[in-house]
């Protein structure tokens, strides 16, 4: 499946590791994929209004306030792993009983900030993940501000469940998935980077922009769930591929399209 323009120009922003990107090289990228260039400049003026992105110099952009806070947090999955610590057995809560779901824009930005962060609906309006994440309650108060979520929505720990919702709470994450997601795409990864070297320059950008973004965005919205949730080994095993994955997109990319500094072959499909 080819990307939309706007899903592309954010793609390659986050991609560009902080530095702004030129229109031709939105351009480029959209021919490779199949995209005309006339989308993409019409794409380009959507995100722009949207205040997704902003020039940055005559024909070249970079991310705007909209966008920025979740471009940065998406970038740490490289290191997702490190964030989790010991799981004590309880539980990060979050009531958003009280919030208001009239304004659809506000409920799509406190839904993916929950969803981003692995939370899942125990009852209506009230949800949980395990308290696993560095940072405890604090951390994951604060990075659900930064994604999102109203600042007037309470963020607490819990424990102790009945015996009825806690068999609710084993099955809000389907582990069986997750596991063989991990290993799925782990495999699709390393038999990739085997046949790389053999492809050529425009086939291996495309197919590194579309496997990577399924790896990246599997990690960007992994729960990060405990033992024995999921197989803790297995994603490791998986995010350390994806790593490596990564650098050989990006020297792919850096060759393709010649971006400044260390463009990234793909980060993930999630700002919009």
């Amino acid at each position: 499946m080819k990307p939309k323009a706007k899903n592309l120009i954010l793609d390659l922003l986050l991609a560009a590791s902080g530095e702004p990107i030129e229109a031709r090289q939105a351009v480029e990228a959209g021919a490779l994929f199949n995209i005309s260039e006339n989308s993409i400049r019409v794409a380009l003026v959507r995100l722009s209004s949207e205040g997704l992105i902003q020039a940055a110099a005559r024909g070249s952009y970079q991310f705007g306030d909209a966008a920025s806070d979740m471009a940065r947090d998406m970038a740490t999955w490289r290191h997702a792993d490190a964030r989790i610590r010991p799981w004590s057995g309880a539980f990060v809560m979050v009531s958003c009983v009280s919030m208001g779901r009239s304004d659809r824009s506000a409920l799509r930005r406190r839904m993916r900030a929950l969803d981003m962060l692995g939370f899942r609906e125990l009852e209506q309006g009230l949800f949980i993940r395990p308290d696993n994440i560095d940072g405890g309650v604090a951390g994951v108060r604060k990075r659900l501000h930064t994604l999102g979520l109203e600042s007037s929505a309470p963020v607490f720990l819990a424990s102790d469940f009945d015996a009825t919702r806690d068999a609710l709470v084993q099955r809000l994450w389907d582990g069986k998935s997750l596991n063989g997601a991990y290993h799925r795409l782990r495999t699709q990864l390393e038999a990739w980077l085997e046949r790389a070297e053999g492809l050529e320059l425009d086939v291996a950008a495309r197919e590194a922009f579309l496997l990577g973004a399924k790896a990246i965005r599997q990690i960007v919205f992994d729960p990060l769930l405990p033992e024995p949730f999921v197989d803790a080994a297995e994603r490791h095993r998986f995010i350390e591929v994806t790593r490596r994955f990564d650098e050989a997109g990006h020297d792919i990319w850096r060759r393709r399209f010649q971006f400044h500094g260390a463009g990234r072959a793909v980060e993930a499909k999630s700002l919009h």
